[in-house]
């Protein structure tokens, strides 16, 4: 119960409307199924109809069916209206003749409102380029969106001067209807922004078929006006920069705190960012100024084996150093972590667990590693995988190639590391009460008192841990794969 507006699609929005089209938004975040979009194009009838996937929320790059299969429903919706049919997305870059047999006219690769404004003026308008000679785009040649060639123009260059682009079209999203779920559920408003766009890092396992590996800004002047329009205009309470590292760039952070004091415009946010560029930039104060109150960095492993075969760039060390200093500035900490890379044993799995009980994060989030088309680490296991190469849902937690242990195995780790987690947060928050009472949160309460029920359950699961660990696990499950 944590929803945000698909911030690329608006994006999008905005580009198209510059351009001088008239926009409406189906928002899948807020629908119940594909169906509901057939009242939409019953009202709207649109000429035109772009599933535009939100390219700045993380979590769309691992490409789930369900959401393949939602994406297949909704194109074939809209081509049953008679509308054009047009695809963006982390996984539609990833399988395109599949987008182009499933009712979509034309798929947008890479970076994508331009290419949009471009097809839109070339088969709406009639008045700009030809459709082969925009670039950034892939259509069938000929023939029904199920048949001939896949034809795939020259990529297009990323943008560098993002202080051009409009900012998302906020008006045309229920706000209401967001403000009512954050409100009820947790007390206050978050909407989300982003200040960047692309990733120059090299971990392995990272997809990038969007913007590649180059990096552009905006400017910390342009973000903070945006910023005061999103506190007057949407009344926001909180705001969560969802680029994939928030200040990559040199005294970013240190000029945008500097521009927010000015304009006294400190909101609460949260950003996701990598403790080596913490430590290097020592950003820590200047984040705390700004109005920083949560970061979460992509700690992944406290193993530096894994971290090396990562490719990750950071070592163990920085994880320590970076939440310790984000917590003496009174900074919360959530850490990614991901078990199951290729060459980790209970060894490692042990010094993860440990990483995350001495450094004490406020959150934690835990996945399996997951092979995406494009990386290193998807070449590296690809003769392993099977028939199922995408998770169902978020929930799912399949290992999806010949891991060292059981999908099983891994799915209830998963469930130790967050009891064992709660548990020391609890047992934290127990020591804060005692000291002292008058701060105590309904969240910390309610944590405390689930503290039975986390420690019955962290029982239970190691037990059964480790009859996964001696069973049928590593040389076993693989066997079984590759027969």
């Amino acid at each position: 119960m944590t929803p945000y507006p698909p911030l690329g699609t608006l994006y999008a929005a905005s580009a198209l409307r510059k351009r001088g089209y008239s926009v409406a938004l189906f928002d899948s975040m807020l629908a119940g199924n594909e169906s509901e979009i057939l009242r939409e194009l019953r009202l709207h009838k649109p000429r035109m109809v772009v599933l535009y996937d939100d390219d700045f929320n993380y979590l769309t790059k691992m490409c789930l069916s369900r959401m393949r299969n939602a994406a297949f429903k909704l194109c074939q919706h809209a081509k049953d209206a008679g509308a054009i049919v047009v695809a963006h997305g982390h996984d539609v870059s990833d399988h395109i003749p599949e987008y182009l047999s499933g009712s979509a006219d034309y798929v947008l690769c890479g970076e994508a409102e331009q290419t949009l404004c471009e097809l839109a003026d070339s088969v709406l308008g009639q008045t700009g380029k030809a459709v082969d000679e925009i670039h950034g785009l892939a259509y069938r040649t000929e023939g029904s969106p199920a048949h001939g060639a896949v034809r795939k123009t020259e990529n297009r260059e990323i943008m560098r001067n993002l202080d051009l682009l409009p900012w998302p079209a906020w008006d045309i999203v229920d706000i209401e209807r967001y403000r009512r779920v954050w409100k009820q559920r947790h007390g206050y408003f978050s909407i989300n922004m982003v200040t960047t766009r692309g990733c120059p890092f090299h971990c392995n396992w990272c997809a990038k078929p969007i913007y590649g590996q180059v990096y552009h800004a905006r400017s910390p002047e342009n973000v903070v006006a945006e910023l005061r329009h999103v506190r007057e205009k949407i009344r926001a309470d909180h705001i969560w920069f969802c680029d994939d590292i928030f200040g990559l760039k040199p005294d970013w952070i240190h000029e945008f705190s500097r521009a927010v004091k000015a304009e006294h415009l400190s909101l609460p946010f949260k950003c996701l960012s990598r403790v080596d560029l913490l430590i290097k930039e020592n950003s820590f104060y200047d984040l705390k100024q700004a109005g920083c109150q949560t970061v979460w960095v992509g700690a992944e492993s406290g193993s530096q084996k894994i971290l090396d075969a990562m490719e990750k760039g950071t070592t163990v060390e920085q994880v320590y150093e970076a939440t310790r200093k984000l917590h003496e500035q009174g900074i919360r900490v959530g850490l990614f972590l991901q078990f199951g890379y290729p060459g980790e044993l209970m060894e490692d799995i042990r010094a993860t667990m440990k990483m995350v009980k001495e450094c004490g994060p406020d959150e934690i989030g835990v996945s399996v590693s997951y092979p995406l088309p494009g990386t290193k680490f998807y070449e590296r296991v690809r003769s392993q995988l099977g028939a199922k190469t995408n998770w169902v849902d978020s929930q799912d937690l399949a290992m999806l190639f010949a891991g060292q242990y059981s999908p099983d195995f891994y799915r209830t780790l998963h469930k130790i590391v967050h009891r064992s987690f709660r548990l020391d947060q609890s047992r934290r928050f127990v020591d804060n009460v005692l000291r002292r009472p008058s701060t105590a949160t309904r969240r910390q309460l309610r944590t405390m008192a689930l503290t039975p029920y986390y420690l019955t359950s962290l029982i239970f699961h190691r037990l059964k841990l480790r009859q996964l660990q001696h069973g049928r696990n590593g040389l076993n499950h693989l066997l079984e794969v590759r027969q």
